[in-house]
């Protein structure tokens, strides 16, 4: 693939030439190259976005922006094995896991698909006033050029979640994949061209973030921003929304507690508390990083926990029955291993905490456990984004929803015990956006997604999603024959 920006239905250099060098995390070998995008191209594919929404898209009805999402699914449908083994070579993940991925985003178009035909009985319904002179309607319409700032972890998903909405409300966009991981974004940016996107709608410029990223955020022509990632970057994109007011929704950061009681039953709480943490290799914002387990379970559960650790495969992503892929990017890798030295100092290190054996390339690292950890380390309160999991006890239901609560992030949290009661009633007490009830992590597309406090603002996917890239309109009409007479009485009086 040769570096190229999608700008306005083609293909097109970065106006500075730049290039950024891809590499295959599991043998740190650059084997492509990226477009380097900056201001200037931002500029020119805003541009291309303003003139497509005020073009024929902009009258397009939900009917037929759906057979077009139909096609962009049936489009990645068949591409997906190759698109799969690009996610890996350029992400690291497993190849199971990123086949997973494909069929969500396949899934995803088609939803979106369904969400814009339901859009067109939607417009202009009729809402009951307490006067019957005036009647009262809702249009909705698109909010107009949207910026999408995607992360690493989830690539084509992630966009996937942005972009299918904002073509089912209309809108018209420009996507800043992450410069870890852009290839399969620039894949979309050619199936939703040959699937009959008109050109600008869909616009993709590969960067970084401090070029491409943060004049996407500050371009006065975009009117609403979508980002998901860290909450330095994220407080970076909201700043400079507000200095144009623009439609904001973050999915930030998480700190995720699991909290199990000691009527659960082990060896489930061993899978979804692995599942929890190592899927990804860690490497998702509602990770259950921290486990929370009564007194009665623990030891035997942090036993469980090592022994089944120890058996995980570690390897190339495309190596059959690998569990545990490397992370993605050299940066990443050396976060992780600053957290892992700086918990052995605060915490009792049970499990992994190295490069594995034999691994002499690669961004590979240990399914690591600490137990023993005080709220008060930066291995429990801080977000690590890799295989490390933190364990602490607890003796009552209220320590350990004290434990919970303690973040600063509310994205995810989740409770196992057989005690259905106390189950539903930890689940209300949680202050997160997204609970489970003897499970983590099972992720579907209708419900809502996203965080309190400092794990973000709005809600995505479902009909949420959709609402993120829509303004409601009211229309009111006076309908009775008779005048008004407000200034008529008034001017008499």
């Amino acid at each position: 693939m040769e570096p190229k920006l999608f700008i306005d239905g083609g293909w097109t250099d970065a106006a500075d030439g730049g290039r950024i060098d891809v590499i295959d995390p599991a043998s740190e070998r650059v084997f492509a190259a990226l477009a380097a995008g900056t201001s200037r191209d931002i500029g020119r594919a805003v541009d291309a976005a303003k003139r497509a929404g005020q073009g024929a898209w902009a009258h397009t009805t939900g009917r037929e922006r759906a057979a077009i999402l139909r096609a962009i699914a049936a489009g990645i449908d068949a591409e997906k094995d190759r698109l799969a083994r690009l996610e890996v070579q350029d992400n690291g993940k497993p190849l199971a896991e990123a086949h997973g991925d494909i069929a969500d985003t396949i899934y995803c178009f088609n939803l979106y698909a369904t969400y814009a035909e339901g859009l067109d009985a939607r417009q202009g319904e009729t809402i009951v006033v307490p006067d019957d002179r005036f009647e009262t309607r809702v249009k909705y319409v698109p909010t107009g050029v949207v910026g999408l700032i995607v992360p690493w972890n989830y690539p084509l998903l992630m966009a996937a979640w942005k972009v299918a909405p904002a073509l089912a409300a209309g809108c018209t966009l420009v996507l800043k994949p992450s410069e870890f991981t852009s290839l399969t974004a620039l894949e979309l940016a050619r199936i939703c061209h040959e699937a009959g996107v008109p050109p600008g709608v869909v616009n993709v410029v590969t960067g970084l973030g401090r070029d491409a990223g943060a004049a996407l955020s500050a371009h006065p022509d975009v009117r609403k921003l979508a980002f998901t990632g860290s909450v330095p970057t994220g407080i970076a994109v909201a700043t400079a929304a507000a200095k144009d007011v623009k439609g904001l929704s973050l999915e930030l950061g998480g700190k995720s507690p699991i909290v199990v009681f000691d009527d659960a039953d082990l060896e489930q709480v061993v899978e979804w508390v692995m599942f929890g943490i190592f899927w990804n290799q860690g490497q998702v914002c509602s990770a259950t990083s921290r486990l929370i387990a009564q007194s009665g379970i623990a030891g035997r559960l942090v036993e469980r926990l090592a022994e089944e650790a120890g058996k995980i495969k570690i390897g190339d992503g495309m190596s059959d029955g690998v569990q545990l892929g490397p992370l993605v990017s050299r940066t990443q890798y050396d976060k992780v291993l600053d957290y892992i030295e700086t918990g052995k100092r605060e915490a009792t290190l049970v499990s992994g905490g190295a490069r594995p054996a034999g691994f002499n390339a690669g961004y590979f690292i240990e399914p690591t456990i600490f137990t023993g950890v005080s709220p008060d380390t930066r291995i429990w309160k801080e977000e690590i984004f890799g295989p490390v999991l933190s364990v602490a006890a607890f003796k009552t239901e209220d320590e350990a929803l004290a434990l919970a609560n303690d973040s600063e992030f509310g994205l995810a949290a989740a409770v196992m015990t057989r005690d259905l009661d106390r189950a539903r009633r930890v689940a209300d007490r949680f202050e997160a956006g997204v609970v489970w009830i003897n499970c983590s992590q099972p992720n579907f597309l209708e419900p809502p997604w996203g965080g309190m406090k400092k794990s973000g603002i709005g809600r995505e996917l479902g009909t949420w999603g959709l609402m993120n890239f829509l303004e409601p309109k009211q229309i009111t009409a006076y309908k009775s024959a008779e005048p008004w007479g407000w200034y008529l009485k008034s001017s008499t009086d």
